[in-house]
Protein backbone atom coordinates (compact mmCIF):
# COMPACT_ATOMS: atom_id res chain seq x y z
CA UNK A 1 0.00 0.00 0.00
CA UNK A 2 1.31 3.47 -0.92
CA UNK A 3 1.60 6.13 1.75
CA UNK A 4 3.47 9.30 3.31
CA UNK A 5 4.41 8.99 6.21
CA UNK A 6 5.37 12.02 8.28
CA UNK A 7 7.46 13.42 11.19
CA UNK A 8 8.26 16.54 13.37
CA UNK A 9 6.04 19.26 14.00
CA UNK A 10 4.81 20.18 17.39
CA UNK A 11 4.91 23.20 19.35
CA UNK A 12 7.60 26.13 19.61
CA UNK A 13 8.16 29.90 20.17
CA UNK A 14 7.91 32.76 17.86
CA UNK A 15 11.26 33.10 16.28
CA UNK A 16 11.89 29.11 16.49
CA UNK A 17 12.35 26.66 13.79
CA UNK A 18 11.04 23.50 12.99
CA UNK A 19 11.80 20.73 10.47
CA UNK A 20 8.88 18.42 8.66
CA UNK A 21 9.84 15.50 7.19
CA UNK A 22 7.63 12.95 4.80
CA UNK A 23 8.81 9.75 3.36
CA UNK A 24 6.95 8.27 0.18
CA UNK A 25 6.38 4.48 1.65
CA UNK A 26 7.71 2.46 -0.54
CA UNK A 27 10.84 3.60 -1.25
CA UNK A 28 10.93 2.85 -4.96
CA UNK A 29 7.57 3.93 -5.79
CA UNK A 30 7.71 7.36 -7.99
CA UNK A 31 6.46 10.59 -6.85
CA UNK A 32 6.72 13.89 -8.42
CA UNK A 33 6.85 16.58 -7.16
CA UNK A 34 6.63 16.45 -3.55
CA UNK A 35 5.29 19.14 -1.20
CA UNK A 36 3.49 20.27 1.91
CA UNK A 37 0.32 21.91 2.33
CA UNK A 38 -1.19 23.46 5.66
CA UNK A 39 -4.80 24.27 6.86
CA UNK A 40 -5.18 26.62 9.77
CA UNK A 41 -8.52 26.31 11.65
CA UNK A 42 -11.26 27.42 9.56
CA UNK A 43 -9.71 27.98 6.38
CA UNK A 44 -8.82 26.06 3.14
CA UNK A 45 -5.50 24.01 2.66
CA UNK A 46 -2.94 25.94 0.95
CA UNK A 47 0.13 25.28 -0.55
CA UNK A 48 3.12 26.12 1.43
CA UNK A 49 5.97 24.48 -1.11
CA UNK A 50 7.17 21.80 -3.50
CA UNK A 51 9.77 20.61 -4.94
CA UNK A 52 10.03 18.43 -8.52
CA UNK A 53 13.00 15.68 -8.73
CA UNK A 54 15.20 17.60 -10.45
CA UNK A 55 15.17 20.42 -7.45
CA UNK A 56 12.63 23.02 -8.76
CA UNK A 57 11.01 24.87 -5.70
CA UNK A 58 7.78 27.10 -5.79
CA UNK A 59 7.26 28.80 -2.41
CA UNK A 60 3.96 30.94 -1.32
CA UNK A 61 5.04 34.18 -0.66
CA UNK A 62 4.53 34.44 3.13
CA UNK A 63 6.98 31.93 3.67
CA UNK A 64 9.82 32.77 1.33
CA UNK A 65 13.15 33.21 3.28
CA UNK A 66 11.89 31.78 5.62
CA UNK A 67 11.17 28.30 4.75
CA UNK A 68 13.39 26.21 2.71
CA UNK A 69 12.26 22.77 1.17
CA UNK A 70 14.65 19.65 0.08
CA UNK A 71 14.14 16.47 -1.26
CA UNK A 72 16.31 13.00 -0.69
CA UNK A 73 15.09 11.07 -3.65
CA UNK A 74 17.31 7.91 -2.85
CA UNK A 75 14.99 8.05 0.06
CA UNK A 76 11.96 9.32 -1.49
CA UNK A 77 11.36 11.31 1.01
CA UNK A 78 11.07 15.55 1.32
CA UNK A 79 11.70 18.17 4.01
CA UNK A 80 10.67 21.26 5.44
CA UNK A 81 12.83 23.86 7.58
CA UNK A 82 10.57 26.23 8.87
CA UNK A 83 12.80 29.36 10.55
CA UNK A 84 11.76 32.21 12.19
CA UNK A 85 8.37 31.00 12.69
CA UNK A 86 5.68 33.17 12.94
CA UNK A 87 2.26 32.63 15.15
CA UNK A 88 0.24 32.81 11.65
CA UNK A 89 2.16 29.89 10.10
CA UNK A 90 0.17 27.72 12.98
CA UNK A 91 -1.74 25.07 11.36
CA UNK A 92 -2.00 21.58 10.36
CA UNK A 93 0.77 20.99 7.75
CA UNK A 94 -0.03 17.98 4.84
CA UNK A 95 2.36 16.47 2.79
CA UNK A 96 1.68 15.89 -0.38
CA UNK A 97 2.96 14.12 -3.57
CA UNK A 98 1.96 13.07 -6.79
CA UNK A 99 2.54 9.04 -8.04
CA UNK A 100 4.32 9.87 -10.85
CA UNK A 101 2.60 6.89 -13.56
CA UNK A 102 -1.02 7.06 -12.76
CA UNK A 103 -0.98 10.52 -11.82
CA UNK A 104 -2.72 10.62 -8.76
CA UNK A 105 -2.66 12.26 -5.64
CA UNK A 106 -1.38 11.62 -2.07
CA UNK A 107 -1.45 12.99 1.30
CA UNK A 108 0.24 12.42 4.47
CA UNK A 109 -2.00 12.05 7.60
CA UNK A 110 -0.87 15.34 8.93
CA UNK A 111 1.21 16.91 11.44
CA UNK A 112 0.12 20.17 13.71
CA UNK A 113 2.35 22.99 13.71
CA UNK A 114 1.40 25.09 16.70
CA UNK A 115 3.68 28.97 16.83
CA UNK A 116 2.80 30.99 19.90
CA UNK A 117 3.68 34.52 20.36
Amino acid sequence: QVRLVESGGGLVQAGGSLRLSCAASPSNFRVNPMGYYRQAPGKQRDLVATITRGGSTDYVDSVKGRFTISRDNAKNTVYLQMNSLKPEDTAVYYCYARAELHQYDLWGQGTQVTVSS
